[in-house]
């Protein structure tokens, strides 16, 4: 991932360095347990314990050699170590998954608990917004479409327990890729016992793998990947209704704009909804790295290495930018400004023609058959509200005296009210409070 979306944390969990020094960490914890076995000289632990993690350039100097990551890494971390006899004794009885899929776990965990941070501020946040505005009274729209009036509260809402879903939805995939293998060659254990696969999970805080075939079978890490995949897509219809909220014809929402900035080169009068449309983007590259990394579950036989190059570019990239669309989605919706006032304009901005649902219903309860009487009724009036601006209630009151139909206003007042169609959302109300 570029620069401009990597925020620190999360680059850190993906930078070479901090690699490396998972790799030292754990080819550290097998020597110390092949120690404790008895298996090679305890006298060995020390120094490869106290030998510094080699930097990136040492490495890749080593690698356009090699042509051989994890053997670099072996070269160079060994010129670390004092006395250099020792690190004969590293990647004792491993193979290079043993060692790239273990520290990969480490990774997978470190990166998805950051985001599991994140996506818990964003939920307490959607879930603040919501319940601040849980009497904001806008239109419902269904295709775009003004439908029947409702709160933006109810709207962010949906959102806010959206985002939990996912944030519990990762919770589950966290388990699904904190899977470790230290199994040898074709991850039979031919040469190393199988305790000091489980010493290592114990100190890494990792499961074993159930089975491994030197390599650990790619499903969990793809039901990772799909679970960051639903996230940013949670961001991204966010997002989505702020930029429909803040097109110049609804003007109903606005992104925060800061002092000093600038919406275009051209055209000073521009405030355009920039961050919402960052995050449309991000989120198709969060998405776009499922179908790779989902190819890498089938490879040939006990292993090939098909699945590491895609997984070098799809994992670090599709955390880095849901990490860095958590942050930007929070701080949109902190700085939300919601124009109520704009809202309630463009609610009663048809006339009424919101109000022909519950209109129907009025006139069945009152005796009128549905589809014979009362709906060719309010459609013939709702059309002709459309055709000339006259308000829905006149329109329908002509159309009726010309059918010879008595209306009966009072009701009409009553089932006509915004308040009206918003008062059974109390119980949703209570359930967003207990979001944590």
């Amino acid at each position: 991932m570029i620069e401009r979306y990597t925020l620190p944390e999360m680059g850190r969990v993906w930078s070479d360095a901090h690699k490396y020094e998972l790799w030292c960490q754990v080819e550290t914890l097998v020597v110390e347990a092949h120690a404790e076995a008895g298996t090679i000289p305890a006298e060995v632990v020390e120094p490869v314990r106290k030998a510094p993690p080699p930097t990136p350039e040492a490495v890749h100097e080593i690698e356009a050699v090699t042509q051989h990551d994890v053997i670099a890494f072996l070269s160079a971390w060994a010129d670390n170590t004092e006395p250099r006899e020792a690190a004969r004794f590293v990647h004792f009885g491993m193979t290079s998954s043993d060692l790239l899929d273990t520290a990969l776990a480490l990774q997978l965990v470190e990166a998805t608990d950051l985001l599991l941070a994140k996506a818990d501020t964003l939920v307490g946040t959607l879930r603040d917004h919501a319940d601040e505005h849980r009497a904001t009274l806008r239109v419902g729209r269904t295709h775009g479409i003004h439908g029947e009036p409702d709160v933006w509260g109810h709207r962010v809402a949906d959102f806010a327990f959206a985002m939990a879903r996912s944030r519990d939805r990762l919770r589950r995939a966290r388990e699904a890729v904190g899977v470790m293998a230290i199994s040898g060659a074709v991850g039979t254990y031919s040469n190393i016992d199988p305790e000091i696969e489980r010493h290592v999970a114990r100190r890494l805080g990792l499961e074993c793998a159930e089975v491994s075939t030197q390599v650990v079978l790619r499903d969990g890490i793809s039901e990772w990947a799909s679970s960051l995949a639903i996230m940013a897509t949670v961001c991204e219809a966010i997002a989505l209704e702020v930029r429909h909220g803040q097109r110049t014809e609804v003007r109903e929402l606005w992104e925060p704009f800061g002092k000093g900035q600038k919406g275009s080169s051209a055209m000073p009068h521009k405030k355009n909804p920039i961050i919402s449309e960052r995050l449309a983007g991000m989120a198709r590259i969060v998405r776009a790295q499922i179908v790779p990394v989902m190819e890498g579950i089938p490879l040939w036989h006990e292993r090939d290495i098909s699945h590491s190059s895609t997984e070098r570019i799809a994992l670090p990239d599709a955390s880095i930018a849901l990490d860095y669309m958590l942050s930007l989605t929070d701080r949109l919706m902190s700085g939300l400004v919601v124009d109520g006032d704009r809202m309630l304009a463009n609610l009663e901005s048809t006339g009424g023609l919101i109000y022909t649902s519950t209109v129907l219903l009025e006139l069945v309860e009152g005796g009128m058959s549905r589809d014979d009487e009362a709906y060719p009724l309010i459609q013939k009036a709702a059309m002709a509200t459309w055709e000339t601006g006259v308000p829905f209630r006149e329109t329908l009151r002509t159309h009726a005296a010309e059918a010879g139909l008595a209306l009966d206003e009072a009701r009409l007042d009553e089932v006509c009210r915004p308040e009206r169609f918003v008062e059974r959302l109390d119980s949703m109300f209570v359930r967003l409070a207990s979001l944590t």
